[in-house]
């Protein structure tokens, strides 16, 4: 577990999980607010993952150049910003134009009857 997490699992949710989690999320809602397209969360993706492997190096003594965990980092990372992002897009798109979006659960809108 370790050689796939680069740490042992409680460094993983509180580094990765919790702090870059939250991180992550933030960026995802900021890139849905300004009406980013969706191919940006790419690169902000590869940021976090790196900043990610970097607090597990510097402060619980991890290896940084490690492809297998940052892969594995960055994915998590991956799913949380996309996440945030479909889910303030919804948002916006059902709050800004009411008169034609209807939610459809978290993740989608459609269009109004009529």
């Amino acid at each position: 577990m370790e050689a796939v997490l680069g740490s042992n699992l409680a460094i993983f949710v509180a580094i990765t999980i919790v702090i870059m989690g939250f991180a992550t999320f933030m960026a995802g809602q900021a890139l849905a607010t300004l009406w980013r397209p969706l191919w940006h969360v790419i690169p902000y993706t590869i940021l976090l993952g790196m900043a990610d492997r970097f607090l597990s190096w510097a402060l619980f003594g991890g290896e940084l150049f490690a492809l297998v965990p940052y892969l594995v980092n960055t994915a998590v990372l991956f799913v949380v910003i996309l996440v945030a992002y479909r889910l303030t897009q919804v948002r916006k798109m059902v709050t800004q134009y009411p008169w034609l979006y209807d939610r459809v659960g978290p993740f989608g809108w459609r269009q109004k009857a009529g």
